[in-house]
């Protein structure tokens, strides 16, 4: 179908205008590019058709640059070389290839007939300004541009570019930060991986100069990996209860892979690294080129944030991911993925993870470079393409793998899990007849991992992907190759991720469309895999027959007709009232009116997001009214969830809107959860409360520091203009005894920051307050129950492949225990004193095994062990 008509216009007469025509007031033209900017994407396209062929080209052209260039050029080294790692090799070929002198360089003398030989090498210049960026890194702590500069550092190290005295003085700043006094777990671990990496690559040149700094190195970062031992016993996907041993199988923590394949290499002189790091640089050599020497750096301490320098506490910590150990996932053998413990695996995996959080901005190119990765890898032997020992890898596993095991890191995962979904979806389209069995393949792996101690929130997140993979290919599975599984108790790990994948598929579809997909015994509602309805409301008073039928219906029809709230209140006294004079009641009359009313306002709301926020909005004085009380508040959530029974997303947008406007408190949440763990405890409830209580408190802490920041300006602009507009070096002058705790109330301060200095002071009560009750519930739950210290023992785990729904509830309660305890470790470490006495103080005699393992997570999440 064409919109093009004879005769040009949609009148039929006038003529067919011309590009020209638009150009006056076309604004979509093509920018035209500078020349600098011209070389800086000529850089970082290098390679992308044949690396080897256009390296002489791209040199020779770069060679012809004027000086002024030289910004632009390093720039785009900087840029190619941060955002495209699997290149740096060939990165260092180019530098190399540039800072051959113009004497040993016919290309060049070509090019260049007339430029002197003493003139500085193009090469050199480029390194001068390249190393200044690496500092902009080392002083933001970049950490991840920083390790990729020592990459190139390193490979410019193997060809004499940079001298191997400098490039050693380089790697051990980073391998002191390991010896700071208190230095962080995330700190320290990024400074090892920096230093290990430089060393995988130019370790044969930097051992020749000297082997003892070389093995004092290697020392120390072991010596560092051997110290965090506790804190990965709380972060490995499937640690056991019973066993403070961490299992050896099905998952490799990043840095303990780096020592390994590191004393690897060291082992063999590092005769291998050709073999595993590409060397494209290899076949050139030169006796004229002067090693750069690397300045001296100190790396900067860690950058705290002001606003946390303002206080003494720092309660709006965020969740740090980088301060834990880093797991990865196996899901194949090492035959058929590549070993991180080897260090060609460890060199595979190390920049497939880089890539991947690199291109977070764009999914489909990161798919694209993932499929075209084994290109820039050391290449096969022979005419016959023989792959090298231990490099006959599957690509589609090793990348299915990678993605997921960066997903599924604890506490949490680097980016947001719908971005390695996508991914994963990507790399299906591009090649869906290679990448599709892999990912098979993954899900039954994890599938059966289910069985064998699976972390309950890597299961949960398990769920939450095969939902929205089975979304973007028709919900397509293999259903019944899991049906014997429904003969396995209700709480057993394998049919909660099959329940909970499920209801998350319904919520991206409809029910009648999942159903379909399903065999016969997944239908089944005795299965307990599906609802035996779609999900929507339940309302009580829908029938007729229903007692007080005719009081809810007059509440729902003034909730209607919107009705002003103060009328509704009485309105609603009128039938309490008309109510206790009734003979026959046998509910307390506060009960039923609070049911009636919440009930008809949930049913307004239903319809839709924006139906229930209007409501709730226009009544919040009626239900304010109808919550008084600690006991009305937890039957206001009964309510609520009775009301959504059949529809878990929809309890949980109510609670969090209801916690919003304050009706309950996240305490509330917690304990009404905690309540109902019956089926299992419910975490996602559980942690939208914790996370509304520290939330307040990061929103009224920014504007405590907002505003002291404006008090502090406007006392200093008083006092310059009470001293004429004069400000001298006296009145600049800052006395220790004039500064004070921006979290106290000065008799100066304005009434906004005292308001919000009260505010800050309200939530940060309501926070400790809400993880108290966290814990205490923890506690109480874990301790007093037969069952919990029944499953945390060595004979009761060998037998679970026998435990009922009590041993399976009781088990995930211990594992959610653990993750909040870890998740939530900075804010806990805020109160650590309080929180022990509070939570803690009847279990420091107790020796039994509930106690003991209580404390011990305890202690290992908020840094005492």
């Amino acid at each position: 179908m064409s919109y093009e008509r004879h005769g040009g216009g949609y009148g039929g007469g006038g003529r067919r205008r011309r590009r020209d025509d638009y150009d006056h007031y076309d604004h979509r033209r093509d920018v035209q590019e500078s020349p600098d900017q011209k070389l800086k994407a000529a850089i970082i396209k290098f390679g992308e058709v044949d690396a080897e062929q256009e390296l002489p080209q791209l040199a020779i052209k770069l060679a012809s640059q004027e000086h002024t260039s030289i910004p632009a050029i390093a720039e785009g080294f900087r840029l190619g070389i941060t955002e495209q790692p699997y290149k740096i090799p060939f990165y260092a070929a180019l530098l190399f290839y540039l800072s051959i002198p113009a004497s040993e360089d016919p290309a060049a003398g070509r090019e260049n007939g007339s430029a002197s030989a003493e003139k500085p090498s193009i090469g050199r210049l480029i390194l001068d300004d390249f190393w200044k960026g690496f500092q902009a890194y080392l002083d933001k702590l970049a950490w991840r541009e920083t390790r990729l500069c020592i990459h190139f550092f390193a490979h410019l190290t193997v060809t004499n570019l940079i001298s191997p005295q400098s490039m050693l003085g380089l790697l051990q700043s980073f391998t002191a930060v390991l010896d700071e006094f208190g230095v962080s777990n995330g700190r320290a671990k990024r400074a090892a991986r920096c230093a290990a990496e430089g060393l995988m690559r130019a370790g044969q040149v930097l051992k020749l100069y000297s082997a003892a700094a070389v093995n004092e190195m290697i020392a120390s970062v072991q010596a560092y990996n051997d110290s965090v031992k506790t804190a990965k016993w709380l972060v490995h996907p499937l640690a056991h209860l019973h066993s403070p041993e961490i299992p050896a199988e099905h998952a490799d923590e990043i840095l303990d892979c780096a020592v390994s394949a590191l004393k690897t290499l060291d082992l063999s002189d590092f005769i291998d690294v050709p073999r595993i790091f590409p060397q494209p640089y290899e076949a050139m050599s030169t006796s004229t080129v002067v090693p750069f020497d690397l300045p001296s750096v100190l790396v900067p301490p860690e950058v705290i944030e002001l606003e946390v320098l303002s206080t003494e506490s720092s309660e709006d910590a965020p969740i740090k991911r980088e301060e834990w150990p880093e797991y990865m996932l196996r899901l194949f053998d090492n035959d058929v993925t590549a070993d991180p413990k080897t260090p060609a695996g460890y060199a595979v995996r190390a920049d497939l993870i880089d890539i991947v959080e690199i291109f977070e901005v764009n999914r489909k190119e990161c798919a694209r470079f993932l499929i075209e990765y084994p290109k820039w890898t050391v290449p096969a032997e022979g005419a016959d393409r023989i792959p090298l020992p231990g490099r006959d890898w599957q690509l589609e596993s090793t990348l299915t793998e990678t993605i997921l095991g960066a997903q599924f890191l604890l506490p949490e995962s680097p980016t947001k899990p719908i971005y390695y979904a996508a991914l994963i979806t990507e790399l299906c389209k591009l090649s869906p007849q290679t990448v599709g069995p892999a990912v098979g393949k993954s899900i039954r792996k994890l599938y059966a991992y289910c069985a064998n101690g699976l972390d309950v929130d890597v299961l949960r997140r398990f769920a939450e992907w095969f939902s929205v993979h089975m979304s973007n290919f028709g919900f397509q599975w293999v259903w019944k190759e899991w049906v014997p599984d429904l003969a396995l108790p209700v709480q057993h790990p394998k049919r909660v991720f099959v329940h909970r994948a499920l209801e998350l598929e319904i919520r991206l579809s409809y029910y009648d469309r999942v159903l379909k997909t399903l065999p016969q015994p997944f239908q089944e509602p005795s299965a307990g895999a599906m609802p035996d309805q779609a999900p929507g409301p339940t309302y009580e008073y829908e029938d007729h027959t229903m007692p007080y039928y005719d009081a809810a219906q007059n509440v729902l029809n003034q909730l209607r007709s919107r009705t002003k709230p103060e009328d509704v209140l009485a309105h609603l006294e009128t039938i309490k009232n008309s109510l206790a004079e009734t003979a026959d009641l046998n509910e307390d009359p506060d009960t039923l009116i609070r049911s009636i009313a919440i009930q008809s306002l949930l049913h307004i709301g239903s319809r839709s997001f924006s139906h229930f926020l209007n409501a709730v909005e226009r009544y919040l004085i009626v239900l304010r009214s109808l919550t008084g009380s600690p006991e009305a508040k937890e039957h206001v959530l009964e309510l609520v969830a009775n009301f959504w029974k059949r529809s878990h997303q929809m309890v949980g947008v109510v609670f969090d809107k209801l916690m919003q406007y304050q009706i309950v408190e996240p305490a509330d949440v917690v304990s009404w959860v905690f309540a109902h763990r019956a089926g299992g405890l419910d975490w996602d409830l559980l942690r939208s409360a914790i996370d509304k209580a520290n939330g307040r408190v990061v929103v009224a802490r920014r504007r405590v520091v907002t505003l002291r920041k404006e008090d502090d300006d406007t006392q200093a602009r008083e006092k310059a203009n009470a001293n004429g507009g004069v400000t001298d070096a006296a009145t600049m002058e800052v006395d220790a005894e004039t500064m004070h705790d921006p979290q106290v109330i000065q008799a100066e301060d304005s009434p906004q920051l005292v308001s919000a200095l009260k505010a800050y002071a309200a939530v940060t009560r309501e926070q400790k307050s809400t993880l108290a009750r966290v814990l205490e519930c923890f506690v109480h739950v874990l301790h007093s129950s037969g069952t919990a210290r029944r499953v945390i023992v060595t004979d009761a785990w060998e037998g679970h492949a026998g435990w009922g729904d009590e041993e399976w509830v009781t088990w995930r309660t211990w594992m959610w225990y653990k993750h909040f305890c870890r998740v939530y470790s900075p804010y806990l470490r805020s109160f650590v004193t309080t929180l022990t006495a509070v939570s803690f103080g009847s279990l420091e005699t107790s020796t039994d095994d509930a106690a003991v393992l209580l404390i011990k997570i305890w202690r290992m999440a908020t840094g005492q062990e």
